[in-house]
């Protein structure tokens, strides 16, 4: 209606992000911050998606998987993505399946033990027991072992440097990889061919994190710690009433954890930054490079950095941030 100053693509044109002039078929899709060209492709782990016309056209993969994570003092994200922190030294389940009324039996649990790693009483996940029929594997005090069989399940083990992996298939049911790097970090990947319902303190894996605190009474609980507490393996453990700041507890330690932490905000990982949200990851390093306070301080403080490292690997992600001087890798002795 009138005339205003400046310059417009003609018809049938779009103005990509170097202010060309291109058709449809040409523009650019956004994703994080970047942007991809016509037919690039990014991938989560249940979709494949296509820029196709400035727009992403996404496909359900025909096999999807979610991820759990248990890292340092008590840090749990949950397969449909609830994150929140607790002490408590107890066994205490993870996830199981068998959780349905209709359906009670179960083809696999897992347990973590978790001991007292400073004074201040913050604990640290230290002992995971997989329970599969009559098969157990215990990891414990950086290594693992195994007893009893169960011939309806496959499983491999790998080892590196850093981790021990465990690949486990439930025939008609589960497919899991579990990856635990010997120390405090222990991450649990499912992806399934049965609707079977899970449960424990990863979640129900049912697509919406709004019920993930469901207790094992099979009502949603009004908070983290009420959750937690009902689905320790002990009964006769005690309750947690409380989650320890150690900060508040250590404060001459918080200029430390807070310096050494900031490598997740800094230049080293701003091809990350976009990707994956770096805050949650920033205040559990600082959490626990508090709390660590006798003796490991170090080890919580890298574990914390890798946990984010291996967030931004899922997204594709690779970011070299070991150096000699900052979390090193020692090699294997002679190798």
């Amino acid at each position: 209606t009138k005339c205003e100053s400046g310059c417009v693509c003609a018809d049938g044109l779009y103005e990509n992000l170097d202010g060309r002039c291109v058709p449809a078929e040409e523009c650019p899709c956004e994703y994080g911050g970047l942007a991809y060209g016509r037919g690039e492709q990014i991938q989560t782990e249940c979709e494949i998606c296509t820029c196709t016309k400035g727009k992403w056209k996404c496909v359900q993969k025909t096999r999807c998987s979610s991820t759990c994570n248990l890292y340092g003092e008590g840090h749990i994200t949950t397969f449909d993505g609830q994150r929140f922190v607790f002490d408590g030294n107890c066994e205490y389940i993870l996830a199981m399946d068998g959780c349905s009324v209709n359906r009670p039996i179960s083809s696999f649990k897992i347990v973590t033990e978790n001991v007292i790693c400073g004074k201040s009483g913050v604990t640290c996940s230290r002992s995971i027991s997989i329970y599969l029929g009559n098969l157990t594997i215990i990891l414990r005090d950086e290594t693992f072992a195994i007893s009893g069989a169960n011939p309806g399940i496959r499983y491999k083990v790998k080892k590196n440097a850093l981790h021990l992996m465990f690949d486990i298939i439930i025939p008609g049911k589960y497919n899991m990889t579990l990856i635990w790097n010997k120390h405090m970090n222990f991450f649990i990947k499912i992806s399934r061919e049965t609707q079977e319902t899970i449960c424990g303190l990863c979640g129900n894996y049912n697509g919406n994190m709004k019920d993930d605190f469901e207790t094992r009474s099979k009502y949603v609980a009004s908070n983290e710690l009420e959750f937690v507490n009902s689905w320790k393996e002990n009964p006769l453990c005690g309750d947690v009433y409380f989650v320890v700041d150690p900060c508040s507890k250590n404060p001459y330690r918080k200029a430390w954890a807070e310096k050494t932490c900031s490598i997740i905000n800094s230049h080293v990982f701003s091809a990350c930054h976009n990707k994956v949200n770096r805050m949650p990851y920033y205040e559990a390093c600082v959490r626990d490079s508090c709390g660590c306070d006798i003796g490991g301080d170090c080890q919580c403080m890298c574990d914390a950095i890798a946990v984010y490292a291996m967030a931004c690997l899922e997204k594709g992600i690779c970011i070299d941030w070991r150096t000699p001087e900052f979390c090193p890798v020692y090699c294997e002795y002679y190798n």
